[in-house]
Formats: C-alpha cells, sequence, structure tokens
C-alpha cells in the first residue's frame, strides 16, 4: 500500500475542491516521467479516485524520446502492481534535437515543447479531455522569479489552463512543496528516474542556469524567512492590477 501524507493529500483535496479540477466522468490523462512528482502525483489521484464520491477515469504516460539505449518497462511494472494503467508514446524528439539544437543553445525549452506537445496530441487522440501534470508550489514560484527577472512579464503556473487544443491542463499538486514530494517518494521507494534519462547528457549543450539560480535565491530568502513560500503562495491569489504599470486600452 503506498503511503500519501495528510498534508499531500489535503492539499490536492482542497486545490481540486477551489478549482474543480476533476469531475464527475472526467477522463485523465497522467503525465508520469519518473521522476518524485510525476509518480507521486500518480498515486494521489489514484487514491482520490478510489474515495471521491464520483467517477472518473485515469491513465499514465511516459514519452519515449527516442534515445539509444531509452527503457521505461521499470514503469510499466510499477504500474502494473498498483493497478494503474500505463502507455508509452514513442516519439522522435530526440532525433530530431540532433538537427534542431545548436551548440549552446536551449535545449530544455525544446524537448519540453515536444514533449508537452506529444502529451496534448495523445489526450486529443485518446479522448482524455484533461492532462494532468505534477507541478508543485516551487515549479510556480520559480517560474514566477524567471519570469520577471528573464522575460520581463509576472507570470506563474495555473492551477489550471485550456490548451490550444481544448485539453485542459490540471496541477493537483500545485500547492505542495517540493520536498513534500521528494519524501513521498523516498517513503514509498518509488523507482524514481535519475539524470542518466535527461537528454542534455546526450548533446554538448550548455546546461541551463536560470533556474538553478531562482532556487537557490530562494532558499536563500526562505532561510531568512521560513514563510516565504506561506507568504507568495497567498500573493498569487491577491493580484492587485491597479499597482502595476498596465497601459490603458
Amino acid at each position: 500500500m503506498v503511503k500519501i501524507s495528510k498534508s499531500i493529500l489535503s492539499l490536492a483535496g482542497k486545490t481540486n475542491g477551489t478549482y474543480g479540477l476533476i469531475k464527475e466522468g472526467d477522463k485523465v490523462l497522467v503525465g508520469l516521467s519518473g521522476g518524485k512528482d510525476s509518480f507521486t502525483l500518480t498515486h494521489t489521484l489514484k487514491h482520490i479516485q478510489r474515495v471521491v464520491p464520483f467517477d472518473f477515469h485515469i491513465k499514465a504516460v511516459t514519452v519515449n524520446y527516442g534515445m539509444p539505449g531509452e527503457d521505461y518497462s521499470f514503469i510499466t511494472k510499477h504500474c502494473e502492481k498498483y493497478g494503474i494503467e500505463h502507455e508509452v508514446i514513442q516519439t522522435k524528439t530526440f532525433e530530431l534535437a540532433g538537427e534542431k539544437i545548436r551548440k549552446n543553445s536551449s535545449f530544455c525549452s525544446f524537448f519540453s515543447r515536444m514533449r508537452r506537445g506529444a502529451l496534448y496530441g495523445t489526450a486529443l487522440a485518446q479522448g482524455y479531455n484533461k492532462l494532468a501534470l505534477g507541478h508543485h508550489l516551487d515549479d510556480a514560484v520559480e517560474s514566477f522569479f524567471m519570469n520577471f527577472t528573464y522575460n520581463g512579464s509576472l507570470r506563474s503556473l495555473p492551477p489550471v489552463y485550456t490548451a490550444e487544443n481544448g485539453v485542459e491542463v490540471i496541477r493537483p499538486l500545485i500547492m505542495a512543496r517540493e520536498r513534500q514530494l521528494a519524501e513521498c517518494a523516498k517513503l514509498n521507494d518509488f523507482p524514481v528516474i535519475g539524470d542518466e534519462a535527461c537528454p542534455a547528457f546526450r548533446f554538448d549543450v550548455k546546461m541551463p542556469r536560470a533556474r538553478a539560480e531562482a532556487k537557490e535565491l530562494l532558499a536563500t530568502l526562505e532561510s531568512s524567512n521560513k514563510d516565504l513560500f506561506v507568504s507568495l503562495k497567498k500573493a498569487f491569489t491577491k493580484i492587485h492590477q491597479e499597482s502595476f504599470f498596465v497601459e490603458p486600452n
């Protein structure tokens, strides 16, 4: 039996209740990369499916980039053990990357974009109206800092949004901290995939620093203010647009 903390389940439940992420009859495709976040997300949704008073369907999918030696059979076996439907989606992302990614270019955005495209396309093709991703509060805050620092915009990761193809993307764990998901993965000995599966290690490209720098900055700030993320989470729900330099229409 997988053990998920009451805190994670409570946060996921409140997020679902507030934003209406999953409802009666939904077909939810779950992005299961093999990391701590996606494993915790998959099992959290499986738990919710067992206890809520309505029916919805979930299926976990893993994107195969087409890299030599890439093997996700261990994820399939893990899902079979816990009664979770699972499929590996075959793509040619690795081959395309060799043609399109140049030295010192951003490989992360390319692979992320291709992975999202594969997930969106699979959801649409197989009749799933929702796609669940394992982003957490740390991801949202880091993205916020990266956007206003490097892109000159105030943006983060919303709990729910609709993709261009009409699939609704949901983030049930967006209110949870990364360390909570790491503890869950460790407690349950999930077969978490390591850095060896990261496509970056197959290319001669410059490693990205923006997110690492944001993470380091936030760790420093939190060491001085233990309630930093509590305050930021609250701030994300209280946007005073009139206090910014918004140009009139």
